[in-house]
């Protein structure tokens, strides 16, 4: 028989095992140069060495200290009692205090009322109509909740007021007695 295919097994026995190597026409260059970096290892030596002489620093070794756990509070002890006594000359330089939570200033009177009718298990709640700081010609409609007598009661007030979804401000009004 004739082969027309021209399959010669020998030639595809040889083929299959010469190496196929790529190389490139260009020759192998590095990125930087070697008389680059010596260079820059030689500054640095150099930078080095005048700051030691400029700074006057001494190279140490670092060493551990020993480690004291003790802490001593001083304190008198009517403090433990939770009376202070404050000693003043002028009686008439106490201020008297008043905390409020603010809920929020709305531009719209019914953003305000909306607000006041989510929080209507929370008492003390009132809108009033001030100006805007920073656009004098603005009102705004002020959802306040208070007064209350002292800061703690204007705290469990305001996370009541955060719970239910609003980012309420404590606010404080102070007068000379």
């Amino acid at each position: 028989m004739r082969d027309y295919a021209k399959r010669n097994s020998s030639k595809r026995n040889h083929i299959k095992n010469r190496k196929i190597v790529f190389k490139s026409k260009k020759k192998n260059t590095s990125v930087v140069s070697s008389n680059l970096l010596l260079v820059i290892f030689f500054m640095a030596i150099m930078l080095a060495a005048i700051s030691f002489m400029y700074f006057e620093t001494d190279i140490e070794t670092v060493e551990q200290r020993k480690n004291l756990n003790s802490i001593t509070i001083d304190f008198p002890t009517s403090l433990i009692e939770n009376s202070i006594l404050i000693e003043s000359e002028d009686k008439s330089s106490f201020m008297s205090c008043e905390y409020f939570v603010q809920i929020g200033a709305y531009g719209n009177k019914k953003y305000a009322y909306e607000a006041r009718e989510i929080l209507n298990d929370i008492d003390l709640i009132s809108i009033n109509e001030i100006y805007s700081p920073s656009q004098p010609e603005k009102l705004l409609h002020s959802v306040l909740s208070g007064p209350y007598k002292n800061r703690s009661a204007a705290n469990n007030a305001k996370e009541q007021i955060t719970k239910s979804g609003f980012d309420p401000r404590l606010r404080t009004l102070c007068k000379k007695n």
